[in-house]
């Protein structure tokens, strides 16, 4: 029996690394410090496994399967690569290359949730700090349009809400939490103030709190069905925090407004700092989601949507975002990597992706390894292969290789180097 300390969780973007592993025999057998869902990866990996690589449902040897995956990308005119958020960064490095030498489309899942965010962040920048500084100095935090208790387990217990740091000594009871969101939920019921938005009209409120932070009296009796009062009390309390810090998710980049949402908030907290310290940071949801970003960028110099068919790199969100283009009907073969996209997009768009040849990279069985004409097990990043992975602040965590995979099974950096030696070698 092993116990393995320090494991990072490959599960959500708090990466969390002080889970405790034990294998005996080569299996998991225990987990601590884990929440229900990290616990239940660790421990449930091994079943619903895909058995052995197939061609057209048929079982056949990894390498025929890998030549199969190769003729597909090359003979295709306009190959999609996508996915890429729940693996390590060299696998992802490896997809972004195949992409290349396959003159194709390289996309990752932050196109369908934090695309905005990142728009927003290169049009204006963004003021961010790290999770351990929130955890040590932050005593004000604003959860808007994300929901931690169910999305992040761990993330109010160890950095944002409870954890106890440096000046934070006693941890919830020096802090002050605030949740804005169109409902009621499992995070507005324990903070310590619920501000209610109505649905789509994130961005008025956003504005209204930046007019009240500069002194402007506000005329309107409420914004965004927030009385007039407590805007004001919200823009107050923030001016006076010592280090406040605002969490935001899907409910600001997914509703109306999108990525001027997020231009909304970087400059309401642009504005707090000419009063106090105040940051924010995306809530990233798969756990390598940033890592995805960020090694598509050094890569190409653009995070996501990189089209390679002129020979170099282009980028242009809502043209080569996997979505948009499976919509047009444009992508004629698609590569599928750490992803199940026929569960996540539109059901027009998932008819069309059924009509191409697919080729999916997973190590269990999902909708989209259903409808794929080539099928290849990989190894778990994180438990069978191990790996860096980016958190949501983007600090760089190395995952651990905690056991064997079963015989001929392959990470996915491994598979793609194969593919990427049968389609002719280097890209550049």
């Amino acid at each position: 029996m092993t116990v393995f300390t320090d494991v990072v969780c490959p599960f959500c973007g708090c990466l969390c690394d002080d889970l405790e592993v034990t294998v005996e025999d080569g299996h998991v057998k225990g987990v601590k410090n884990a929440c229900g869902i990290s616990r239940s990866k660790f421990l449930n990996h091994e079943k619903n496994r895909l058995e052995a690589p197939t061609v057209d449902g048929v079982e056949v040897p990894l390498e025929k399967a890998v030549d199969a995956a190769a003729d597909i990308l090359s003979t295709s005119m306009r190959p999609l690569v996508y996915g890429l958020s729940s693996t390590e960064c060299v696998a992802i490095a490896k997809a972004v290359e195949l992409a290349e030498l396959a003159g194709g489309v390289v996309d990752n899942t932050s196109s369908v949730c934090h695309g905005p965010t990142i728009l927003a962040l290169q049009q204006v920048g963004e003021s961010k700090t790290t999770l351990g500084e929130v955890k040590n100095r932050a005593d004000l935090v604003i959860f808007w349009g994300s929901n931690p208790s169910q999305a992040h387990l761990r993330h109010i217990i160890r950095y944002s809400g409870m954890a106890k740091g440096r000046f934070i000594p006693n941890g919830r009871k020096d802090r002050y939490i605030v949740a804005v969101d169109i409902r009621k939920t499992g995070t507005t019921r324990l903070a310590d103030e619920y501000v209610k938005v109505e649905p789509n009209r994130d961005f008025e409120l956003l504005q209204a709190l930046r007019a009240a932070v500069r002194g402007h009296e506000l005329l309107a009796e409420s914004v965004a069905g927030v009385p007039r009062e407590k805007v004001t009390e919200l823009a107050e309390r923030m001016k006076t925090a010592k280090f406040g810090i605002v969490f935001f998710g899907l409910g600001l980049t997914q509703s109306e407004g999108r990525h001027m949402n997020i231009d909304a908030a970087v400059g309401l907290v642009a504005e707090l700092n000419n009063h106090t310290k105040f940051l924010l940071t995306p809530m990233r949801g798969h756990y390598n989601v940033g890592g995805a970003n960020t090694v598509t960028t050094w890569q190409t110099g653009y995070p996501y949507a990189v089209d390679f068919s002129r020979g170099y790199p282009r980028y242009n969100p809502g043209e080569y975002t996997s979505i948009d283009m499976l919509a047009r009907g444009e992508a004629d073969s698609a590569l599928v990597i750490a992803s199940d996209p026929v569960s996540t997009f539109p059901a027009g768009v998932v008819r069309n992706l059924a009509k191409i040849p697919v080729v999916t990279l997973d190590h269990k069985v999902t909708p989209t390894t259903m409808l794929s004409k080539v099928v290849i097990p990989v190894a778990t990043a994180g438990v069978e292969a191990e790996g860096t992975a980016y958190r949501m602040d983007g600090v760089p965590l190395r995952l651990s290789k905690l056991v064997e995979p079963r015989e001929g099974v392959h990470s996915d950096a491994e598979v793609l180097e194969m593919m990427i030696k049968r389609m002719g070698g280097r890209a550049y």
